[in-house]
């Protein structure tokens, strides 16, 4: 989108000039287009930026979404001229091309697709992301399930006896028979496109399954042929760089896949000896998806204050509690990126390291030769650190030198597994550590959880939910009453679940003096609990009603995701 029509979007004050500006920065910083900048940030919608420049131009818009595109037509233009100009062929009629484009004005792209196809060319207007996806989706270069199946017959694999005696030479052979190679591609690259999070490859002793967890929620997504289980698997473990000869003992890898266009995707890999064979579990980290700004995690104003203030301490402890795929992670490198100053020493102990972050020392655990979270902390008190980060408090002398380290004039950052904030100073209590340690070192507890965004496209009223159902949740009556709960109806945008994209919920609880002599009194989580919500914290069930009354997300997930509160 070209700059006139930024100035247009603020004379007719749909965009303040303030909000243009921050577009253009946001463009400029991050290489991306004026028009997709003021959509991502939220200022208009894709349908109301496109229908405003369709008519400044007299041309039609179009909603590309529910558009099927022609094969043929979609051969007229390469993919690397349509992602350049960031255009689409849409249809063709006698000599005459329909180009779906962003920006009408943008002459020299038009002219550039009348001389590469030899047709005249007439412009549609469409939103810049609504292209990106649809070239997405129609140079898709990866073959369906059906297409690479149509290669394969019972002849191309030799099924393996379930023995142990297996034939190593024989494995490696068989996973890379081309059908088994474009399946695990086809595997992989289809989590990306799905926006999962997990790729589960399960064996049973009738089937064989491939379900993806997407928003939190696994689906299946495919059932390839039984005869293809060990293939599979040993294409994996190859690719992984993983001993295929071994089957008995669990084994941990990493997949890096160059997917083009410069993107690079991480997939940890972790294989487990069950019944029927090694089921496999890939743990999709994309870097690009990396949320890192502190303000756009999900805490509520006050939490935020909360949280930063408590990691600017000069010492003490944060921590950071959860279920595995809670967003813990990305919770603790927010919090990196915020201190990660040329003044500071940072090093953190992980396992695995999930994100490279420049300027921070990141040591991976290696517990098979002695390297775990307590000896990478006695080394690292060794080397001079103002901030540290431990991966995970599992056992008493973890915790006993973390909890040192914060007393000593270190910052530390780390992670528990407990169900909400006040259980974690128990939990703290039950590995051993005294509770005027406790009640010295730890700063804040944060406990946090993902909840399903509801699909923008298609949210509505929820019939199903009325004042009475509010106020069994958490709700006070004159609140229920004031709340129109919403739901998602199911789009092509969503792939009809209702839901997109997920919603980070937060509990902070901030060990301000009161607290501190509930802890050192030895009071039970029930009373941690009341004092902290006393003086004002916010539990996790209350946040996920905000988001309700918000419509961010839907009554079932609140109980999905939150226990109730007493």
């Amino acid at each position: 989108m070209n700059e006139r029509i930024g100035e247009l979007l603020v004379k007719e004050s749909l965009l303040t000039t303030e909000q243009l500006k921050k577009a253009r920065e946001e463009a400029r910083d991050k290489g991306g287009r004026l028009g997709a900048q003021i959509t991502k940030l939220g200022y208009l919608q894709e349908n109301e930026l496109s229908g405003f420049v369709a008519s400044q131009y007299g041309v039609p818009d179009i909603d590309l979404e529910d558009f099927d595109v022609d094969p043929a037509v979609i051969q007229l233009i390469p993919e690397e001229v349509a992602l350049k100009h960031n255009v689409l062929p849409v249809n063709r009629a006698g000599s005459t091309l329909i180009l779906a484009t962003a920006d009408p004005s943008n002459i020299f792209a038009i002219d550039d697709i009348k001389f590469l196809t030899g047709y005249n060319v007439e412009v549609v207007v469409t939103s810049e992301e609504q292209i990106k996806r649809a070239i997405d989706r129609h140079y898709d270069k990866s073959a369906s399930i059906d297409d690479i199946m149509g290669d394969f017959d019972d002849s191309d694999v030799e099924v393996l006896s379930d023995d142990e005696d297996v034939d190593v030479l024989e494995l490696a052979k068989e996973s890379e028979d081309a059908p088994v190679v474009k399946l695990v591609n086809l595997i992989l690259t289809d989590a990306i496109k799905k926006g999962a999070s997990d790729i589960h490859i399960e064996p049973y002793e009738k089937a064989f399954r491939v379900r993806y967890r997407i928003d939190g929620v696994l689906y299946e997504s495919m059932k390839p042929p039984m005869k293809l289980r060990n293939a599979i698997t040993s294409r994996m473990k190859i690719m992984a760089e993983l001993d295929i000869a071994e089957r008995r003992l669990p084994q941990d890898g990493r997949i890096k896949l160059k997917l083009g266009r410069g993107k690079e995707m991480d997939y940890r890999v972790s294989v487990l000896p069950t019944l029927f064979g090694e089921k496999t579990v890939l743990r999709l980290l994309d870097k690009s998806n990396l949320q890192l700004d502190m303000t756009k995690l999900g805490f509520e104003l006050d939490q935020l204050e909360v949280f930063k203030d408590a990691i600017h301490q000069p010492f003490g402890m944060v921590l950071v509690t959860g279920p595995t795929g809670s967003g813990k992670t990305t919770t603790l490198y927010s919090a990196l990126s915020e201190l990660n100053q040329t003044s500071e020493n940072i090093s953190t102990a992980e396992d695995p390291v999930e994100f490279n972050l420049t300027g921070i020392n990141q040591v991976q655990m290696h517990e098979d030769i002695g390297l775990n979270f307590a000896a990478a902390l006695r080394s690292f008190l060794r080397q001079d650190p103002d901030i540290i980060m431990v991966g995970e408090i599992r056992d008493f002398e973890t915790a006993e030198i973390a909890v040192k380290a914060a007393l000593t004039g270190h910052m530390v950052l780390s992670t528990l597994h407990t169900n909400d904030a006040p259980s974690t100073v128990n939990r703290l209590l039950n590995m051993g550590i005294e509770p005027f340690l406790v009640a010295s070192s730890v700063n804040a507890i944060v406990a946090q959880r993902l909840a399903r965004r509801i699909c923008s496209e298609c949210s509505e009223p929820d019939p199903d939910v009325n004042a009475e159902a509010l106020g069994e949740a958490g709700m006070d009556e004159e609140e229920a009453n004031a709340t129109t709960a919403h739901r998602g109806r199911g789009c092509h945008t969503c792939s009809d679940t209702g839901f997109k994209g997920r919603i980070a919920l937060y509990e902070v609880m901030r060990i301000g003096e009161e607290l501190k002599e509930f802890i050192l009194n030895g009071a039970s989580t029930t009373e941690l609990k009341r004092e902290a919500i006393r003086l004002e914290m916010l539990t996790l069930r209350r946040s996920a009603l905000n988001m309700v009354k918000e419509g961010t997300t839907t009554l079932p997930e609140v109980y999905r995701v939150s226990a109730a509160d007493f």
